[in-house]
């Protein structure tokens, strides 16, 4: 089912004319990409912030319909208000649908409460949450799921370890040295680990505070 962005063309340009959009409830936008010139737009701030509450509409090919005209985008970037979740500006990237796009994609980590090490008491370390894919449009995935279920304590996944939807690649494999660049996304490690680089850490801390209270003392004895 395609998710739909209906817009209208913004002639006014500017911090003063978007000011007044957005008291209008309204959001200022720009549409560019596929070799064509950059064309602003308006959105209405209730239908995009609607649309954004589902996960999917980050990662789709969306329609956007600017008077009736409708082509295929991706979001490209997205700015919110510093202290209010209300969208402030969007860009948007028109895509070729027969040509590959490169972008960000969320990774689902599944099976943790089928993985026996977790129910002994391990945890779950995800070093990425999003990679960046390549794919053609009609390919793209809404997000890539990691089964850690038959992870055993210390074991990992990395890149080359993630089942990958048909037609979709991890842009960092593409570089040739597929070793210098096959990051860790996700291992199952032993809870005293964590606690072992607290104590240290901790330790380290009070050391400094201890050296800190005798130089200190030193001063004050010289005084």
């Amino acid at each position: 089912m395609s998710i739909i962005v209906n817009a209208t063309v913004r002639k006014d340009q500017g911090k003063g004319a978007s000011r007044r959009l957005r008291h209008q409830q309204q959001v200022p936008a720009i549409v560019y990409g596929a070799g064509k010139e950059p064309s602003t737009i308006t959105l209405n701030v209730h239908e995009i912030t609607h649309l954004l509450e589902n996960e999917e509409t980050y990662t789709s090919v969306l329609d956007l319909t600017i008077d009736k005209k409708i082509q295929p985008v991706i979001i490209k970037d997205l700015q919110r208000h510093p202290t209010k979740n209300i969208v402030t500006h969007m860009d948007f990237l028109r895509v070729d649908m027969n040509k590959e796009i490169i972008t960000n994609i969320p990774l689902h980590f599944i099976g943790e409460e089928d993985n026996e090490a977790m129910r002994l008491g391990a945890i779950l370390n995800q070093f990425v949450t999003a990679i960046e894919v390549s794919c053609l449009p009609a390919n793209l995935p809404n997000a890539i799921e990691v089964d850690i279920s038959n992870l055993d304590m210390g074991e990992h996944i990395s890149f080359t370890g993630i089942t990958m939807p048909e037609g979709v690649v991890i842009l960092a494999l593409t570089h040739g040295d597929i070793e210098a660049h096959d990051q860790s996304v996700v291992a199952v490690q032993e809870p005293k680990l964590m606690v072992e680089e607290a104590v240290v850490e901790t330790e380290s801390t009070e050391g400094e505070e201890g050296t800190d209270d005798k130089a200190k003392g030193d001063s004050d004895e010289g005084s």
